[in-house]
């Protein structure tokens, strides 16, 4: 912590300002287990980083078990830290959250709310601030946790009460903005589902009516008008047109540069699309001499590996790049809308498919040459089309989305490092909002 406590605040640790540090219990250390319904128990996984407690995965235990793990019964305002894990993430209890109980992964600090307010210190637990001294705390351990002593021995600044209560506000409503956005985009990503479910088995016919004829084919009932065939099938029928990246000496560790045309990792195929989060580059040459791995707008790239494997995306660059050993590049023929098979892919058809030939071992993995013969449905060119821009629709939305929630996340960011310290004070007598 800082030398220099602004004016009127004073530095405490969280055990300075509270009757109770201590963590729950296991409730098979006593010979009980988990029932269908009863009082709640919370575990690490309901404790989100938002600061939530999300109760939609609960587990229960019976009210004479809660009854005998009686350090760990929670109360109004208790604020929990997971101490276990993903440590640090930390909320507040609140009246629809009781009664319940608690496990050992999660500390309870029970505050003297008329020294400090319960979401004050959570937003402090959450700061940079307090952020380093956990992150400190575990530097050279094996084992990732936080004990009681380390807990109750975070630092944090500590205002006068109004102000607490003027900086909590502000800080709610960045929440509240954050967690409507999340809101948003998981209502769009379950119509995109819904999207992909009903369009990828069922089209949609000429002029937008739906199909009313349907046929038995490998992979389900489909349009009688639409074709199953192998994946090779989807690509052009030319040499190099859906192949894997480099083998060994092929494109060595030497020939990487931090400039020139992008390599492609399986890192780069995230949530089933393609978003480029690596930085490194082979020369022109090198890119020239590995042409029949190169990618270019259009081609779609899979990750042969991964949990689960063949999660795909459209390139959709101007500059070309290469794909490595463990990525799948596809050029689709002329007859292939790149949307509509990346879509294919990543539907519970294709995943279902994808399945059948997946190799199990150290990593989850497919063979290219069994990926090649997966069957598949081609409807008409124009069909492929209607069905990759509607879904594609949903996905340009999510991230639109997604980034405004970024931007909010690091106006909070800021905010908390600004609040927190005292760098910037609020008047306790001011009105205005800092979310538009």
């Amino acid at each position: 912590m800082s030398n220099s406590v602004p004016d009127g605040w004073n530095e405490c640790s969280l055990k300075d300002v509270s009757t109770i540090v201590t963590k729950g219990t296991t409730p098979t250390t006593y010979g009980s287990g988990y029932v269908h319904s009863g009082i709640k128990f919370i575990r690490v996984e309901n404790i989100l980083k938002s600061g939530f407690i999300d109760e939609s995965d609960l587990k229960f235990i019976d009210a004479k078990t809660h009854e005998s793990l009686k350090r760990s019964q929670l109360h109004l305002g208790d604020l929990l830290v997971s101490i276990a894990g993903a440590i640090g993430r930390s909320a507040v209890v609140n009246a629809q959250n009781l009664p319940a109980n608690t496990n050992q992964a999660v500390g309870i600090v029970r505050l003297r709310i008329n020294e400090i307010l319960p979401n004050f210190a959570r937003y402090s637990i959450e700061s940079p601030v307090v952020a380093k001294q956990i992150s400190d705390s575990q530097a050279g351990n094996a084992q990732v946790n936080l004990n009681l002593e380390q807990l109750g021995g975070l630092r944090l600044y500590r205002p006068p009460l109004p102000e607490q209560q003027k900086i909590t506000t502000i800080l709610s409503s960045v929440d509240d903005v954050i967690e409507k956005t999340r809101a948003q985009i998981d209502k769009l990503k379950d119509l995109k589902t819904g999207m992909m479910q009903e369009l990828l088995t069922k089209g949609i016919g000429s002029g937008g009516v739906p199909h009313t004829e349907f046929k038995d084919s490998p992979v389900g009932r489909i349009p009688v008008g639409w074709d199953i065939v192998p994946l090779e099938k989807f690509s052009l029928q030319e040499k190099n047109s859906f192949v894997n990246g480099p083998f060994g000496s092929d494109l060595l560790s030497s020939e990487l540069t931090d400039s020139g045309v992008p390599v492609i990792y399986v890192r780069d195929l995230k949530r089933s699309q393609y978003k480029r989060v690596s930085t490194v580059c082979v020369t022109e040459e090198k890119a020239d001499s590995l042409i029949a791995c190169n990618v270019v707008k259009g081609d779609v790239v899979i990750a042969k590996v991964g949990d689960p494997p063949c999660g795909s995306g459209v390139y959709d660059d101007d500059k070309r790049s290469i794909v490595t050993q463990d990525v799948i590049r596809i050029r689709p023929k002329t007859s292939v809308y790149s949307n509509y098979l990346s879509y294919m892919l990543n539907s519970p058809m294709g995943k279902k498919q994808i399945q059948k030939i997946e190799i199990t071992g150290t990593r989850r993995r497919v063979s290219l040459t069994e990926f090649k013969k997966l069957l598949f449905p081609m409807p008409s060119h124009e069909e492929q089309v209607v069905i990759g821009t509607s879904i594609r629709s949903i996905d340009v939305q999510i991230e639109n989305i997604e980034r405004k929630k970024y931007l909010l996340l690091e106006t909070k960011k800021a905010l908390l490092q600004d609040l927190l310290t005292g760098k910037v004070r609020v008047k306790t007598d001011q009105r205005e909002s800092v979310v538009a």
